[in-house]
């Protein structure tokens, strides 16, 4: 017996695998799958796709010695195998392949090719000289999950009005607190979408959303929010990226998305004394783009307060700078409860640095009050006590 003839394969990381899946989906539409040279030159020079702000062409051009010599090969309708993690995860019936400029390709994503910018390095090393296009099927449960628990979320509660958030989270501080407190005021419903890099660069996903979740199950009415991992592929990468947030969260069912405005890629300016954004600059998104303000903690004051309301200088101010948050946590200490809850800085430290203490049961008999009573604390119930004993005020 004669078996069938193999197909052959191109072999792509599970980043571009979940940039295929979001627009297989539709999450990204206008966008529904890959672009054909004419078009992908045409997005690239408008910046616009069926008559909506896109900031560059959708395209697959896998780096590798193997696909290189595989997609040279490649003739009209032929059927390839989409390979991910040695595994098969879809097929793609070739329209046609075409060479790629990755200088161009690159600048066009993050508006730069200064090789010193982590994005720039990470995409100049994953991008190829050839492209494909065509038709295809792919399979990743995790768009599918995401899909499947927001669907299902609007449908319990009834939702109507419903708000995006895209949120990193690293950590959750203060100001975010805030910021979500105030979007939930005005809907039925949020959809946190928590940033999941491939290429982490900080405190791990599974921490900061553990780390989200006891904020969302302990201080909010919990039916009303729902995360959603999001995987924050190289598309959503540069200058450009809220526009994609933005056609994301809308096709999710977001009716607005929510951006503050010390984002860096909102790219706020003004003009005649009227605030502008990327958004100004965009066309059909379809979907409500709310901008709110910087929070931060003034020591006259003694809150958190908006820096458009506040009457008090800078000088008086303590920024919620996540960078500088996460460093005195990943140094191992706690930060100050202006900044960030005492509950979720005990989680984060724990969990990076588990078994600290040697013997913490003497350590917290020695130092904690125990109204006569034998405790048996874990690192995280130490670290609450800890934050406890330096709010006591009487001898400060």
């Amino acid at each position: 017996m004669i078996s069938p003839r193999k197909n052959k394969s191109i072999h792509i990381d599970t980043e571009a695998l979940s940039s295929l899946a979001l627009v297989k989906a539709g999450l990204i539409t206008p966008v529904t799958g890959l672009m054909n040279e004419a078009t992908s030159k045409e997005v690239n020079r408008t910046k616009e796709y069926k008559g909506v702000s896109f900031p560059f062409s959708f395209i697959l051009a896998p780096s590798g010695k193997k696909n290189h010599e595989t997609l040279k090969s490649l003739t009209k309708d032929e059927i390839v195998d989409i390979i991910s993690e040695n595994k098969k995860v879809g097929e793609l019936i070739v329209d046609e392949t075409f060479l790629v400029d990755a200088n161009e390709r690159i600048y066009s994503i993050y508006g730069t090719n200064d090789k010193s910018h982590p994005g720039v390095r990470n995409t100049s090393k994953r991008l190829g000289s050839i492209a494909v296009s065509g038709e295809y099927t792919i399979e990743y449960q995790q768009i599918n999950n995401n899909t499947r628990d927001i669907k299902e979320k609007i449908k319990a509660t009834g939702a109507k009005k419903i708000s995006g958030f895209v949120l990193a989270a690293s950590p959750i501080n203060r100001s975010h607190e805030r910021i979500v407190r105030q979007i939930m005021a005005n809907s039925d419903l949020l959809v946190i979408f928590l940033h999941k890099p491939f290429v982490s660069d900080g405190i791990s996903y599974d921490i900061r959303h553990n780390a989200l979740m006891l904020f969302i199950d302990n201080f909010l009415p919990r039916d009303r929010v729902i995360v959603v991992p999001f995987e924050n592929t190289y598309i959503f990468a540069g200058y450009n990226e809220l526009i994609l947030d933005a056609l994301l969260a809308k096709n999710y069912g977001c009716k607005e998305l929510i951006v503050g405005k010390n984002h860096g890629g909102l790219g706020l300016y003004y003009d005649n004394n009227k605030a502008n954004t990327v958004f100004d600059r965009s066309k059909n998104l379809g979907i409500k783009i709310i901008t709110v303000d910087e929070y931060v903690y003034c020591d006259i004051c003694n809150t958190l307060v908006s820096t458009e309301t506040c009457p008090h200088g800078a000088h008086h101010h303590v920024n919620y700078h996540s960078h500088a948050i996460r460093k005195l946590l990943e140094n191992g200490i706690v930060p100050p409860t202006i900044l960030v809850r005492k509950e979720i800085s005990a989680l984060i430290l724990a969990n990076l640095f588990p078994n600290r203490f040697q013997n913490i049961q003497e350590l917290y008999s020695a130092l904690m009050p125990n109204y006569g009573l034998i405790e048996e604390p874990n690192d995280e119930q130490f670290y609450i006590k800890l934050v406890e004993l330096y709010q006591t005020s009487s001898l400060t």
